[in-house]
């Protein structure tokens, strides 16, 4: 079923108005100057990692593999472009035949990547390539702040579920993809059913304290939420007293009681004392969730708790301080003029700042220890040394235009869970650190 099909608000039939008006306005101007059709790579990579952080999540990529496909210049955006004056007829004929007809090149979605790492490569003509900045970065920039946030609180949890919960902490759209990143990263389910539905997220979700509160006695609401979905159920036991509500909980749903949720107060001590107070309650197999504004550094510090699973909101869809990888689309190689067999040559940005950029077209591999342990993101232009070789990170996406790289969720979840375990172990330290590995350029031409 498309979603589409039924009004959601989690598919959008074109992405062609995801983009910055600039982009439109280059277009218009190298389609008069004639250097449109000149062939061009642009690379998207971060220059640094958020402050403190050892390596970042690649998220985002089964996203912009849609948003490309659906870039799509219909009747009725283009004409918002003719009545805002944005660009002239002969642009607009252009935008009306848009396709995306190159080659994109990345990393695979749930791999680790580090500065300078080439996560994405698009080839194509230039007037076909710039256009997908903004979406491609909007995408990646999100998703990949979001999977980082992720991979910190799943490595803190260890074998402890994580659920994701912050929907109503941020735009309704961000929520879903939010929700798919998170799963990339670790988590293993969220509450929010637009995400269920479009990425088959498992989904998770029972009582909120206004239940409670809608009830004479805590005793009615826990009984009409037995009664409606069983003793394997979870109630929420911090409404009123905790203590007092743990024993009534028992009472009604019996030992089998699925769970109880804290979410208020000191949690590792309300852990403990709820630990203790079940066992001897005899519901030794009913588990605790905690959840009241978790982050990874919260999880870490309950490791030593009688918790079972763990509830995320607000600071994993902000990306626990960092909402944005600060990645960037550069051009770095182009064609000297428009003949299709014209060499590409290298182009960077010279200015001072901090905003420098490396030309060339790149490939990456990771260089292992004699552990088989990461020891240097290695970035180059030109032949690739022999003894990388099979150890290369790209792959392509899209050929000729055409989707080449569709893939189930699970794949790029397990990815990045293999990927994290092939770092060095400080890589999942909440302290403060540079990036686990270095980053190593080799230089060579800039391809053809």
């Amino acid at each position: 079923m498309n979603t589409a099909d039924l009004g959601l608000p989690v598919d959008v039939p074109s992405t062609a108005l995801f983009t910055d008006q600039y982009e439109l306005t280059m277009l218009q101007a190298a389609l008069r100057a004639g250097t449109a059709e000149r062939r061009s790579v642009f690379e998207v990579f971060t220059r640094r990692l958020p402050n403190g952080r050892r390596y970042g999540v690649v998220a985002g990529t089964g996203r912009v593999l849609d948003a490309v496909e659906n870039f799509r210049f219909d009747e009725g955006v283009l004409g918002f472009l003719r009545e805002r004056g944005i660009v002239g007829e002969e642009t607009l004929d252009w935008l009306a035949g848009y396709r995306f007809s190159g080659d994109i090149w990345g990393y695979p979605e749930g791999e680790v990547y580090f500065p300078g790492s080439p996560i994405l490569r698009v080839e194509g003509s230039f007037a076909e390539c710039v256009l997908l900045e903004t979406v491609v970065l909007s995408i990646l920039n999100h998703d990949s702040a979001i999977a980082a946030a992720a991979s910190r609180m799943s490595s803190a949890a260890g074998d402890r579920p994580l659920i994701e919960m912050g929907a109503r902490r941020t735009h309704e759209l961000s929520a879903v993809a939010a929700a798919r990143a998170a799963y990339v990263g670790g988590f293993a389910s969220t509450s929010d059913l637009a995400a269920g539905f479009r990425y088959g997220i498992p989904t998770v979700g029972t009582s909120a304290h206004a239940f409670t509160l809608l009830h004479d006695r805590e005793r009615d609401a826990f009984r009409a939420q037995v009664d409606s979905m069983g003793r394997g159920t979870t109630l929420l036991v911090d409404t009123y007293d905790v203590t007092e509500a743990v024993r009534t909980a028992v009472e009604v749903a019996g030992p089998e009681l699925g769970a109880v949720r804290i979410d208020s107060g000191d949690l590792l001590l309300v852990a403990h004392r709820v630990r203790q107070q079940l066992d001897e309650l005899g519901a030794v197999n009913t588990k605790i969730i905690v959840t009241s504004d978790l982050d990874e550094y919260a999880i870490a510090s309950l490791a030593a708790a009688p918790v079972d699973a763990y509830g995320v909101g607000t600071q994993l869809v902000t990306g626990s301080g960092y909402p944005t990888a600060s990645m960037v689309y550069k051009l770095v190689a182009r064609a000297e003029s428009a003949d299709p067999a014209a060499p590409l040559v290298p182009v960077a940005k010279k200015s001072s700042g901090g905003k420098m950029s490396v030309g060339g077209r790149k490939w990456a591999a990771r260089r292992l220890d004699e552990y088989g342990v990461a020891e240097a993101e290695v970035i180059g232009t030109g032949p690739v040394p022999r003894e990388l070789a099979d150890r290369q990170l790209l792959v392509q996406l899209v050929k000729g235009g055409h989707v080449v790289a569709r893939e189930p969720l699970d794949a790029p979840r397990r990815r990045h869970a293999a990927a994290r375990a092939g770092l060095p172990l400080s890589a999942t330290q909440l302290s403060r650190g540079e990036p686990v590995i270095p980053t190593e350029y080799l230089h060579g031409e800039a391809g053809s």
